[in-house]
């Protein structure tokens, strides 16, 4: 990984409770965040400008146990890889885990900032790719640091046990996985609540979008091998045309979406990748296809699955291919995602506490989206316990109302120009993160 010079200070810009003499309790939290939104801005801008890519992710890992521990929580570092957890016990009372991802993305940025990142580093191929936050993780960080210090300074106005995750490898799915099995919820407390957030390209920044029941899909990545009888392009009837039954199979694998599944269950069946043959005049021996889904509800998934190993045998079988030729139909379950499924009680205790933060007019229902977050994991533990997620805007306000007047498309998570307007959507993030987390400590005890 090539890390250019920049013009920010590369130096650790620690918080420490102690850092800001505020004695303001949770009623005038936004002057408290006011105070802190410098120091926070240059860490977002330290953050931005060098990201790491999934399983890489040591400098950022270090940096989030310094600032936990400068905070005065009790950190371990690399747990389930880069992971970090800090606790900071402060009476009796309710556990909440708050948590926040930290991986970038192997794209190169061209949002024209004078903050780009200008990382790069070599892939699989040896290809140079570029490394940016384009799914908004340096924001997620940024507010969780935030959160964690509002908290600490405003000690007296909750009891309970914090914990603060700061997960590595969201975007390969395996972050959440990796901390869960290492025994998040057996080395440390077990979380009674737990909350997140997530920037949103779609909605102005300075408003927060919450959503009950599901909020983000199942995701799989699966591959199929299409195999045939190859030859000459010129001797057709010879041969068994794998490129023919893999355009048949896309077609028919539309029809689970259309006929299969209920029109009450949305889900998704994307080929996304198409290889096969090497010459014009050569029929080949194989085509390969690459597919994700997307469903909410679990069963939906298991229907999908089954539903495209039963329709590329049938078209195989067909085509009159024998036994030892039959496609293979191969499920990443290492990357497998399941949906997010924001508790509703538990989202509609956060919703209420933001709209008292931040006004009613300010927090929106947002609806569930087909994108996937290992989040979702958090809930499906032997524990059950509860978990939501809310969207937090990064749209910069006059550019998200250009677009609605003019109708022009906003850049997308994962855009190379993404740009959020971090210092309002920090701002908002850790007032609303922080109040969430506060009402939950004093919730009575039910």
């Amino acid at each position: 990984m090539t890390c250019l010079r920049v013009a920010y200070p590369l130096l650790a810009l620690v918080f420490s409770a102690s850092s800001l003499s505020v004695t303001a309790s949770a009623s005038d939290l936004d002057l408290s965040v006011s105070k802190a939104l410098p120091k926070l801005e240059q860490l977002y801008l330290h953050l931005h400008q060098h990201p790491e890519l999934s399983y890489q992710e040591k400098a950022t890992s270090q940096r989030m146990a310094q600032e936990l521990k400068q905070l005065g929580f009790e950190v371990t570092a690399n747990f389930g890889g880069y992971g970090v957890v800090g606790i900071v016990k402060n009476g009796k009372g309710p556990v909440v885990m708050i948590r926040a991802d930290i991986d970038g993305l192997p794209i190169i940025e061209q949002t024209g900032k004078e903050y780009a990142s200008t990382v790069t580093t070599l892939n699989a191929d040896n290809s140079t790719v570029g490394i940016m936050h384009g799914c908004g993780h340096d924001i997620h960080m940024t507010s969780l640091i935030g959160t964690a210090q509002q908290l600490m300074l405003h000690k007296a106005d909750w009891q309970g046990t914090l914990m603060i995750v700061a997960q590595p490898a969201e975007e390969v799915g395996g972050g959440a996985k990796a901390m869960l099995k290492q025994g998040l919820f057996s080395q440390f407390p077990t979380p009674d609540s737990i909350i997140g957030l997530h920037v949103s390209a779609s909605i102005p920044a300075g408003k927060v979008g919450t959503v009950s029941g599901y909020a983000l899909a199942n995701v799989d990545s699966v591959d199929i091998t299409i195999k045939g009888k190859g030859g000459h392009g010129a001797y057709p009837h010879v041969t068994i045309d794998p490129v023919v039954l893999a355009a048949r199979t896309v077609l028919a694998l539309q029809t689970i979406v259309s006929r299969e599944v209920s029109p009450l269950e949305p889900n998704v069946v994307t080929v996304g990748a198409i290889h096969g043959g090497s010459k014009h005049n050569i029929i080949s021996d194989e085509v390969k296809l690459q597919l994700t889904l997307r469903s909410y509800n679990p069963k939906v998934r298991e229907q999908q699955i089954a539903a495209i190993k039963r329709i590329t045998t049938g078209i195989a079988i067909s085509a009159g291919l024998p036994d030892d030729l039959m496609p293979v139909v191969y499920v990443h379950d290492d990357e497998t995602i399941p949906s997010t499924y924001n508790d509703p009680t538990l989202a509609a205790k956060v919703k209420a506490s933001i709209e008292a933060e931040l006004g009613s007019d300010n927090v929106l229902v947002a609806p569930p989206v087909m994108a996937g977050e290992d989040f979702g994991l958090y809930g499906l533990t032997a524990e059950k316990r509860p978990i939501t997620l809310f969207w937090l805007g990064g749209v910069e306000p006059s550019q998200y109302q250009a677009s609605v007047e003019s109708g022009d498309t906003l850049p997308s998570l994962h855009s190379s120009q993404f740009a959020p307007d971090y210092s309002l959507t920090i701002r908002t993030g850790v007032r609303a993160m922080t109040k969430s987390a506060m009402d939950l400590f004093n919730q009575p005890a039910q």
